[in-house]
């Protein structure tokens, strides 16, 4: 079982995810609705675990993949993209991302990428 921060600046999204997970066994310990939300959540909460948007106000998913990596290296980073948003998901990777899905996702990919993570 993982503890797990969703961003997404998507309320409906972090809802969708939220329910994924926690039938799968997982605790979300928090939501934040863009990166420099989460960046602070990692901080206060260390997951094991973010689900990390790409597109969002304040602090995008890249940025905040490098600042979650400073603070927190050994947290796992799945990042979750809308389609066409491939150049941004490889950023996300180089700078420390672990895995990515791409939206509209289903339960078995979100499965498959946390267990092999979590």
């Amino acid at each position: 079982m993982a503890r797990i921060v969703i961003t997404d600046d998507a309320a409906f999204m972090r809802m969708q995810l939220k329910d994924i997970l926690t039938k799968m066994g997982h605790e979300v310990v928090g939501e934040a609705e863009n990166g420099l939300v989460s960046v602070n959540m990692v901080k206060e909460l260390q997951p094991d675990l973010v689900t990390m948007d790409i597109t969002m106000p304040e602090m995008n998913g890249v940025e905040a993949v490098k600042e979650i990596k400073k603070i927190a290296p050994n947290v796992k980073i799945v990042m979750c993209s809308a389609m066409g948003q491939q150049a941004m998901v490889v950023d996300a990777i180089q700078a420390g991302a672990n895995d990515f899905i791409v939206k509209p996702f289903t339960a078995d990919r979100i499965e498959d990428a946390i267990s092999k993570l979590a």
